[in-house]
């Protein structure tokens, strides 16, 4: 497979790709920036698959920068959005983005990549040197984008800081030097913005390349922190596993392809396997790049345990009636008993399991949200979903 067929390989689009032959031809090593917001304190499976991309560029020997947009996560990207995102301290923007680092060199060679923040020019710069910016770009354009332009018909607030946004993140490319810059394909409008900017300032344009989206575990909105859908690179081997089991057997195609980066005829020769088998495997192989061949092994057997032998896993926490409730009640609320083992995220999402009929004691499923619980006389087992176990005693 030659340079730029590694390149285009998965890629949605790719804008420029002539011009980043010519240099490649040239023998220039190419500058390849990716930039993340920390607007959450966790990467997730969808990161993964621009991770993955950066990570080609790295083997062929180019540079790559991670850019962490520690300024720009103070405005919050509108790509994709239909309303505009809460807005972070930069107490909590920096908390997240001490996270990151550790997250993206799971993927990252940290020898080869150069990390740069964009309050290291965006910090310094002056009022008048915002508006000089913002003359690049007029509303017109910006209404071109159909986030904005959906938002603007149904009378949906548009910020004028969410407008700057694209005109942002292009700067970085002008202060990066970028050859290419790498991103989802909700992204493609800011990218060529980049490029736009860097020919205005008298650089070579950047080359686009975009990523598909990757579907999160509902199945049909793309994996996202804020649609709470995703599959987190911090999530524990267990957690991890269980998520990825849920995807529906369609999507599971797409995670060998972009985040296993498996070829069409190995993905075809799973394809020829039983779906829950293909399923596993590709689990498997996700849990132990993230954590080790030793767990997949371990929540391969706790799965089979649970889901084709009907059995309760070994590994399930246990709580003493007192570590949930008062040692005095004789009964208490179940959401909270539930809610005390800090295993679900909020009382809210129990009631919701639990008038949905996922929640069973002792094998026997309760329905009543309000119900409440007595007081053990023995251990008794909750289990709420398909994959949450705990003893109760």
């Amino acid at each position: 497979m030659s340079r730029i067929d590694i390149i285009e390989e998965n890629a949605e689009a790719v804008i420029g790709g002539e011009e980043l032959l010519e240099r490649m031809r040239a023998g220039k090593k190419l500058r390849v920036k990716l930039g993340v917001d920390p607007t959450r304190p966790d990467l997730t499976f969808g990161h993964m698959v621009v991770f993955n991309k950066m990570r080609q560029f790295q083997d062929l020997g180019h540079d790559c920068i991670l850019l962490i947009g520690d300024y720009t996560a103070t405005i919050g990207d509108p790509s994709g959005r239909n309303d505009t995102r809460p807005v972070l301290t930069a107490d909590e923007v920096r908390a997240n983005a001490e996270t990151y680092l550790d997250q993206a060199f799971q993927i990252l060679d940290e020898e080869r990549t150069l990390v740069r923040y964009n309050s290291e020019w965006f910090g310094k710069m002056s009022f008048a040197d915002c508006l000089e910016l913002a003359r690049k770009m007029t509303v017109a354009r910006m209404l071109e984008r159909d986030d904005f332009s959906k938002r603007f018909a149904s009378r949906t607030p548009i910020s004028i800081v969410e407008f700057l946004y694209p005109l942002v993140q292009g700067y970085d490319s002008v202060m990066l030097r970028a050859d290419v810059e790498l991103g989802g394909s909700d992204q493609l409008f800011n990218m060529l913005v980049g490029r736009a900017l860097q020919k205005d300032h008298g650089q070579p344009e950047q080359a686009v390349v975009t990523m598909p989206l990757l579907v999160g575990l509902d199945g049909t909105k793309k994996m996202s922190k804020s649609a709470d859908n995703f599959i987190a690179f911090n999530d524990a081997p267990k957690e991890m596993f269980g998520k990825i089991m849920s995807i529906g057997d369609d999507t599971m195609w797409d995670y060998y392809k972009y985040l296993l980066c498996m070829d069409e005829e190995v993905i075809e020769r799973h394809k020829q396997d039983h779906p829950m088998d293909a399923k596993k495997h590709l689990a498997s192989s996700l849990v132990a790049q993230f954590h080790s061949l030793e767990e997949a092994r371990h929540e391969m057997a706790q799965f089979e345990k649970v889901f084709s032998n009907k059995d309760r896993p070994d590994d399930m926490p246990s709580f003493m009636w007192g570590d949930l409730a008062s040692t005095d009640d004789l009964e208490c609320p179940l959401a909270d008993v539930m809610v005390a083992t800090k295993m679900f995220p909020s009382k809210k999402e129990i009631r919701r399991l639990i008038e949905q009929g996922g929640v069973r004691i002792d094998d026997v499923k309760v329905e009543d949200p309000h119900f409440r619980l007595p007081k053990p006389l023995g251990p008794v087992v909750i289990q709420a979903g398909r994959r949450k176990f705990f003893e109760l005693a």
